[in-house]
């Protein structure tokens, strides 16, 4: 299968629909030569410009959803088109959204671990409700949203659900890139999964973002990662790695706790 993590820059002086305009034009170039797309964290708006949240928040049926169901459709391709600020019974959600080659929304996960150093999310947010994995032609795949990173526990639930592929959309700061880095790797080889992930670039409200979006393998390797500018990054990979790798090396099997 092949994949593109679309590394979006966020541009201060854009508006939100330049910027759903600018990402929807990247989908059309990136799906030329894709089976799965990637969009970052909270991108429309900035994940950082907390004082758009309420303002630019859309309920699961709107135009932000509405325009990416379609893109996947048009293109024949599965979309992970990142998260956005949703609106739900009064409360609001950092929700990311999955559609399949129909355009149909067949997975929706709101964010488990908001982030609250430096941060107004957890204050303005609500939390979801925990792991989410949904079935896809390449295998189970399990959703999860920046901070998450930091939590295993989280991924380790996903793949007691049959996760393979785990995808992450994300707005990283730069400032913590190496960390990054290392989560990336960590979370895929302790899981024996695919970890495709999805960060922004730019500068949002003053925090410079980190990009290096990354494609890893079961065993931990980078296939593929961008750098610190808006890119497409790009790989095939042959999602039956995961079960061959973990009948190798069944270090899942051993597990006591």
């Amino acid at each position: 299968m092949k994949v593109a993590s679309i590394q979006l820059e966020i541009k201060a002086h854009e508006s939100k629909a330049q910027r759903v305009e600018r990402a929807s034009v990247m989908v059309d170039k990136a799906a030329q030569d894709a089976d799965l797309i990637l969009l970052p964290e909270i991108w429309a708006t900035g994940y950082f410009s907390f004082d758009k949240y309420v303002e630019e928040a859309e309920t699961i049926d709107g135009p932000l959803v509405r325009l990416f169901s379609e893109k996947a459709r048009r293109h024949g391709v599965y979309l992970f088109a990142g998260s956005f600020v949703e609106l739900k019974d009064g409360k609001y959600y950092n929700t990311s959204i999955l559609f399949d080659r129909q355009g149909k929304l067949i997975g929706t996960y709101a964010k488990t671990h908001l982030f609250r150093y430096g941060s107004q999310e957890g204050e303005l947010l609500t939390a979801g409700d925990g792991a989410k994995v949904f079935d896809t032609e390449f295998g189970k795949v399990g959703l999860t949203t920046c901070y998450d990173l930091r939590f295993p526990e989280l991924y380790r639930q996903q793949v007691d659900l049959g996760a393979e592929l785990l995808l992450v959309t994300s707005a990283w700061p730069h400032q913590r890139l190496e960390h990054w880095k290392l989560f990336n790797a960590a979370r895929a080889l302790e899981n024996q999964c695919f970890l495709i992930s999805c960060n922004c670039v730019g500068t949002t409200r003053n925090v410079l973002l980190g990009g290096h979006s990354s494609i890893v393998d079961p065993w931990g390797v980078t296939v593929a990662s961008g750098g610190e500018h808006e890119t497409i990054v790009k790989a095939e990979i042959d999602p039956s790695e995961v079960q061959r790798i973990r009948d190798v090396f069944p270090s899942l099997k051993h597990r006591v706790l």
